[in-house]
């Protein structure tokens, strides 16, 4: 499924700590390395992006060579914008090289201390027309230290899946499903719905049976599953139980007709995205 990798990078520290991670991705065979050269605000000096050009292409080179010892196909690209934005160009890359997952860090040089979700990385996720898988990392020491531990050894082993029980989340289980590489499965449902205690418990109720029905499904297909109900707001819940479960990804899909429908808007998946503490994989169900 994740054949062709989309590999944007800003050589910060966490995009090198990305690259370590490409080659635990199950199936993959070819890497694009791209790095973006914003150009769109003219310099009073004239054209002054050469330099930063020719040093992207050597140290893409060097990247390159890194994943062809891990035996990856891969392939090198600097983009020059002089308009547009930078996750534009991203996005038109993907769907030019026909990638089928997008590989990003949550952050990048442009760091701002306390940001968990950098703006590139956010509006690739808005608008992608694929799988995007981005990256998160737990900090061992103080940031400007710079010391991070990576969370992708075996990063499909242990897959929390938010569901609200709509039609595109049902379908996104079932791409998880069918992914290879996953040890285990940890289901979710969060009720946030309810005028009386015991409406709330019905839900809550139902959800069980539902979950349950689910991770038959799931454990007829070899996977090791667990469920969780809880009640509560999704998006801090949903983190909650990655955390607790010590989960190595969460996957989930774009809409839904419950809490996971409004990604533009700032919904439960960009929430989890933008807060959670572990990769995050936006299944991607096209229209």
């Amino acid at each position: 499924m994740f054949e062709k990798v989309l590999f944007p990078t800003d050589f910060s520290e966490h995009a090198k700590k990305n690259l370590a991670c490409v080659g635990e991705i199950p199936g993959v065979r070819e890497v694009t390395l791209l790095h973006v050269v914003d150009a769109t605000h003219p310099s009073k000096l004239g054209w002054t992006h050469g330099p930063e050009i020719e040093n992207a292409k050597i140290r893409l080179e060097e990247q390159k060579k890194q994943l062809e010892s891990l035996g990856l196909k891969a392939k090198v690209k600097v983009d020059v914008i002089t308009e547009g934005d930078i996750p534009r160009a991203i996005l038109e890359t993907a769907d030019k090289e026909k990638a089928s997952l997008i590989v990003m860090g949550a952050r990048g040089r442009s760091l701002i201390q306390g940001l968990l979700l950098g703006s590139v990385s956010l509006n690739v996720l808005r608008h992608a027309k694929t799988h995007v898988l981005v990256m998160h990392y737990k900090l061992i020491e103080s940031f400007d230290e710079k010391p991070l531990e990576k969370f992708c050894l075996r990063i499909f082993s242990k897959v929390l899946c938010p569901t609200d029980f709509s039609e595109p989340s049902m379908a996104a289980l079932s791409i998880v499903k069918g992914l290879k590489g996953i040890g285990e499965v940890v289901l979710e449902h969060v009720v946030h719905r309810g005028e009386t205690e015991e409406e709330i418990e019905a839900n809550v109720k139902e959800a069980k049976r539902r979950l349950e029905d689910i991770g038959r499904e799931f454990s007829s297909a070899g996977l090791k599953v667990k469920t969780h109900v809880h009640v509560g707001s999704p998006p801090e819940e949903i983190c909650s139980v990655a955390e607790e479960e010590d989960v190595s990804l969460v996957a989930m899909g774009r809409h839904g007709k419950g809490w996971l429908r409004e990604l533009l808007l700032g919904s439960t998946t960009q929430d989890v995205a933008r807060n959670g503490k572990r990769p995050f994989l936006l299944v991607y169900q096209p229209p």
